[in-house]
């Protein structure tokens, strides 16, 4: 193939922008082309800083053109970065109509994220707050199946003529997750840009109503959703859960690290342990399977305030199986539980708006309009 502008702009066709479904050539980031004898000079222009990326950029540009066009050419790459603060800024928006994000989170999987979320959202529902729930995990969604509402599909509407996707409810919480849109069996096989894409139409497509609280049901780990979510949403505060054991407690510190870093800055409103100690029925002794006491040491070292502690209560993991959250029990041992920690998690709110200045993503809201909040 001849080495000319035209074919090498054919060919670098066929090489997409990291984050993106644009090719280089269709988005803009090849600014010129020039073609002297062997000598190939390429003017590129990016967004993204990382040296990573414009590197691995760079070396797929000249391994297409020396395997497909001419292997000599001698390619020279000028890459200028741009500032990408505004295109942030601009995505960094607050939802309408709501007062409150709260992401639910832990750098360790399998350790009861799912199961706080729904039941705080539960529980603060029927003290009459306007509840949301988005199931940000989106390749492990369970949030359909611990609410009764799996195999559900979100309608269509149109709300001030756009098109917008109606949340389905439960126990009076407006609920968003991707297990709507895929099969129960079904793997969700995306790499990060296009999970994030997905995130962020539940967020912004979603006909969230008003809402005093809106609990994000984060995935494990600090990856491309939760940076997502921090550059999208103006996130009011966090929620840390752990068991107590070691291995769960250091991937619990990660996660802490990852709201406390400069660039993130989401104020952590406390930490909660899950599975904190086993009770027999006909015995009032606690055994500590998973270790005593390892989140609030840890809440103690880092200075983080505790909110509350949750057994392993069989009641509570049938009420989740069968779809029905623990915390609307009356009167029982769980929602004694769940009413505390959402009483502490809205005084640690409240105390989080009245002392906090605005940070670069987080919005101070003040709350309104529901019985938990009043003072």
């Amino acid at each position: 193939m001849e080495l000319s502008k035209k074919n090498i702009s054919k060919t670098l066709e066929k090489i997409s922008i990291s984050g993106s479904d644009d090719n280089i050539v269709s988005s803009g980031a090849i600014k010129n082309i020039q073609v002297f004898g062997d000598q190939v000079d390429i003017d590129l222009s990016l967004s993204n800083p990382t040296l990573q990326a414009r590197k691995k950029l760079e070396v797929d540009i000249m391994k297409i053109i020396h395997n497909e066009i001419y292997e000599k050419a001698k390619i020279n790459i000028n890459t200028k970065i741009e500032k990408a603060s505004n295109k942030i800024s601009s995505q960094s928006k607050k939802i309408s109509g709501v007062d409150s994000i709260i992401a639910v989170s832990s750098a360790k999987g399998g350790v009861g994220k799912s199961t706080l979320t729904i039941n705080l959202a539960a529980s603060l529902a029927k003290k009459g707050c306007k509840v949301g729930i988005l199931d940000a995990d989106i390749y492990g969604p369970s949030v359909p199946t611990m609410m009764d509402v799996e195999g559900y599909v979100p309608k269509s509407i149109k709300v001030n003529d756009q098109s917008k996707i109606e949340p389905i409810e439960s126990y009076g919480v407006k609920i968003m997750s991707i297990g709507f849109f895929t099969k129960l069996d079904q793997a969700v096989v995306w790499r990060g840009p296009m999970a994030s894409k997905a995130l962020n139409q539940m967020i912004f497509d979603t006909n969230w109503g008003e809402l005093d609280f809106l609990f994000l049901d984060l995935p494990p780990g600090t990856g491309d959703i939760h940076l997502s979510l921090v550059q999208s949403l103006p996130i009011t505060g966090s929620i840390i859960v752990s068991t107590p054991q070691n291995v769960a407690l250091a991937d619990a510190r990660r996660g802490i690290k990852m709201f406390q870093q400069e660039s993130i800055s989401v104020p952590i409103l406390g930490l909660v342990e899950n599975m904190a100690y086993f009770k027999t029925d006909d015995s009032e002794d606690k055994h500590y399977i998973f270790g005593e006491d390892g989140v609030k040491y840890l809440s103690k070292d880092l200075n983080i305030n505790f909110l509350g502690e949750i057994p392993l209560i069989k009641s509570l993991r049938e009420a989740s199986d069968f779809g029905r959250p623990g915390s609307l029990q009356e009167s029982t041992e769980v929602s004694e539980i769940f009413d505390n920690i959402s009483k502490n998690v809205v005084e640690q709110l409240l105390k989080r708006n009245k002392e906090l200045p605005p940070t670069k993503i987080v919005e101070i809201t003040n709350l309104v309009g529901c019985s938990a909040v009043k003072k």
